[in-house]
């Protein structure tokens, strides 16, 4: 196999702002793995909170022997990957998105089939509204009038005043994201009897990654709505005492390390009665057309990257009934420019 990779900065179309700050752009590296003619694509997505960079990417890539890999024993190749590093899950990811892509077409099979997934559309994909002024919010919900359902950015002082604000101008079901924005348990469980009564369908990381056990616990027991783990559970090792502090987990590729751990993920979400949300960071339509193989297992979708970006190096996504379809197209489905 041959590996190549190079960075590639994605364009926001509008300032991402969350309550940990505000970016206008996100670092990726594109990679693609040949073989025999055939070309799988993956992507390393990293926002700042993550602590990858393009040179860390880079590095890590650049120590892999892809020359000794047989893609027969893909499970033993993402193993080996994995052992190199405690860290660099967006650049294991990268390999894993490419790997499972050449794997499938090699194969004449969309990815989902390796997983014993078969749809031919996800379930209605969120599509977020950050932080902005009255203005800047009413353009974003007008741009997402394709989409079913939203996904608020909270976690600021204004929380109560622009989840109204929402609220007026459209009646569209709403998911929540604080960001670990809330630190005080009562004012965050104040705040959520609020969100539901206005058609708010479940809240992510209301609180901080620190927030202690018993804490996360209370919030749990009093929470009028499903809280879900997003900063708080990033791995498969995370999830074994989720249950006790969360409804739900917000599964990325890009915390998990791509796709085979994702999966397995899933499936352990289901035997601990966990629900799950199939999200993203911002990425484009390679690592976004990749998680939505397996979205269609997910009880929540939010795999809006490529409608966020100005730039994208591969075809948007369909999106029909604000559902992202999938192709019968052998592979992830990510079709370069």
């Amino acid at each position: 196999m041959i590996l190549r990779f190079e960075p590639y900065q994605l364009q926001l179309k509008h300032p991402f702002r969350l309550a940990t700050g505000t970016r206008t752009s996100t670092s990726t590296v594109q990679v693609h793995i040949e073989l025999n003619g055939l070309v799988g694509y993956g992507e390393a997505s990293m926002p700042p909170y993550l602590g990858e960079t393009i040179e860390s990417v880079t590095a890590f890539l650049s120590k892999l022997k892809p020359k000794n890999w047989q893609i027969e024993n893909l499970a033993g190749i993402l193993q080996e990957i994995d052992s190199l590093s405690e860290k660099d899950n967006a650049a294991k990811a990268a390999i894993d998105i490419a790997l499972h892509d050449l794997k499938a077409k090699m194969l004449g099979v969309p990815t989902r089939e390796l997983f014993g997934i078969i749809a031919s559309q996800t379930p209605p994909t969120a599509m977020t509204i950050g932080m902005g002024s009255e203005a800047e919010l009413r353009q974003k919900v007008a741009e997402a009038e394709d989409f079913k359902l939203l996904k608020i950015k909270l976690g600021g002082a204004d929380d109560k005043y622009k989840i109204d604000f929402l609220r007026s101008i459209t009646d569209k079901p709403f998911l929540v994201d604080a960001n670990q924005g809330w630190t005080d348990v009562e004012v965050a469980l104040k705040m959520i009897d609020h969100l539901s009564l206005l058609n708010v369908l479940m809240v992510e990381q209301p609180m901080p990654f620190s927030t202690s056990a018993k804490t996360w616990k209370t919030l749990k027991e009093k929470s009028s709505l499903p809280i879900f783990a997003d900063e708080s559970v990033k791995r498969l090792s995370d999830l074994e005492n989720a249950s006790e502090l969360f409804h739900g987990v917000n599964i990325k590729l890009m915390k998990s390390t791509g796709l085979a751990e994702a999966n397995a993920m899933l499936n352990r979400c289901e035997q601990l009665g966990l629900q799950t949300m199939i999200g993203c960071m911002t990425e484009s339509s390679c690592a976004i057309m990749a998680a939505a193989q397996l979205a269609p297992r997910a009880n929540f979708v939010d795999l809006d990257g490529p409608f966020l970006i100005s730039n994208n190096p591969f075809e948007e996504p369909q999106l029909i009934n604000g559902c992202i379809q999938l192709n019968t197209f052998s592979g992830n489905g990510a079709i370069p420019f």
